[in-house]
């Protein structure tokens, strides 16, 4: 006789298991340890098949009886009704994969075993999970330009025009890669290219003019701040290296002995080790440092936490303390290095740029250029090195 609720709920489990049907192939299964379990049972070309359909009572016996009918709906269109289950349960996973967020990560997953910079990871975190706020959970063949661009004209309203162009180009990466993966034809970011706002960029303030440039040198070295920040804007000065690439020195890139800094791959911008001479000023200016930057491994640690490095924007701040807000940044000395450099009309300019840690020509060139331009680098390192010393008197 067919199930009823209350009978289930009755039934004691036993040592073996036992079965109770409801009819039309549709079974109670009591298992020793109490859980009662449905299935459904019939017959495919022939063939005795079984289909679970769940747990009682999170699958209630009206709920089964609805599961034994379109099972049986199934059969008489000439179907398997588990073959058609696993087949929606497909589906269904490969729309859930398929979600930008998804394949998001994975291109991020990619970015990471090739490589990137930590830097460069935090930004395009930071960017796809702004795009994921807003259509993370579309399946990335669902997107078009219209819901794109209603992302990105919400970053515009905010005046940044930049972030705008960036968060573009990101997404745009995220729907290459699903291209190159077989999971959608084209790259809807490409009909946005001239939606955006254009954002004139505005390059770091630097001083340039030589007489200038003098009082900013004296200016720095009569700074007295923080012994990292002291020591490194000095070194900003000689060695006109990235600020990050610098706050972000390790004593073990250093060897004194052949006065130079190896700049490691995974904090140089290009992703390729560079090494700089290092002039006797600097080695001085490092050697009296060692002593309050204490036994840690960075050379400019922060004071709060010596197991970091000084934050991103110390150089900056010691500058604007210093009355040069809008007038020059830290990264700006690169420009001031390069322009004075390339000015007194003594090195080659190739040999100016591979010390600035440019790349310069293709790939089948650059060990020739660093082979070519070392002499002359150190050479240039040392006029620097003078010229400042010059200055600061």
């Amino acid at each position: 006789m067919p199930l009823t609720d209350l009978r289930i709920r009755k039934i004691k489990p036993a040592e073996k298991i036992r079965k109770y049907a409801d009819g039309e192939g549709l079974t109670l299964i009591v298992m020793p340890n109490g859980s009662k379990l449905w299935r459904f049972r019939y017959r495919h070309f022939g063939k005795h098949r079984e289909m679970a359909i769940g747990r009682y009572p999170y699958i209630s016996l009206s709920d089964a009886r609805a599961a034994r009918y379109d099972a049986k709906s199934t059969l008489a269109r000439g179907l398997d009704p588990v073959g058609e289950y696993r087949k929606a349960q497909a589906r269904e996973q490969a729309i859930t994969a398929d979600i930008f967020s998804n394949v998001a990560t994975e291109l991020l997953e990619k970015f990471e075993r090739e490589g990137k910079a930590a830097a460069t990871m935090r930004k395009k975190r930071w960017l796809i999970d702004m795009a994921t706020r807003d259509f993370g959970n579309v399946p990335v063949r669902h997107l078009s330009s219209a819901l794109i661009l209603k992302t990105l004209r919400k970053v515009e309203a905010k005046e940044h025009y930049e972030t705008a162009r960036r968060l573009r180009s990101t997404i745009g990466q995220v729907c290459r890669y699903a291209i190159a993966t077989a999971r959608l034809d084209n790259d809807p970011t490409q009909a946005l290219s001239g939606a955006l706002t254009n954002h004139k960029v505005s390059h770091q303030p630097a001083i340039t003019d030589e007489i200038a440039f003098q009082n900013l040198v004296q200016d720095i070295w009569g700074y007295w701040g923080s012994a990292s920040v002291t020591a490194g804007l000095k070194l900003m000065v000689l060695l006109y290296s990235r600020p990050g690439e610098l706050r972000q020195a390790r004593w073990s890139d250093f060897d004194f002995d052949k006065a130079i800094w190896t700049i490691p791959a995974e904090i140089e911008k290009n992703r390729l080790q560079h090494v700089k001479p290092l002039p006797a000023l600097a080695i001085d200016i490092l050697d009296k440092h060692r002593i309050s930057a204490g036994a840690g491994e960075f050379v400019f640690p922060m004071l709060s936490n010596p197991r970091r490095p000084i934050s991103a924007n110390a150089f900056n701040q010691a500058l604007h303390k210093l009355g040069y807000k809008g007038v020059q940044t830290s990264h700006g000395l690169r420009a001031s290095a390069s322009s004075l450099l390339n000015e007194s009309g003594l090195w080659h300019e190739d040999a100016i740029e591979k010390e600035l840690g440019h790349k310069i020509g293709n790939q089948s060139r650059r060990p020739y250029n660093r082979a070519a331009y070392w002499e002359q680098r150190l050479a240039m390192t040392e006029w620097w090195s003078a010229l400042s010393t010059k200055l600061i008197m």
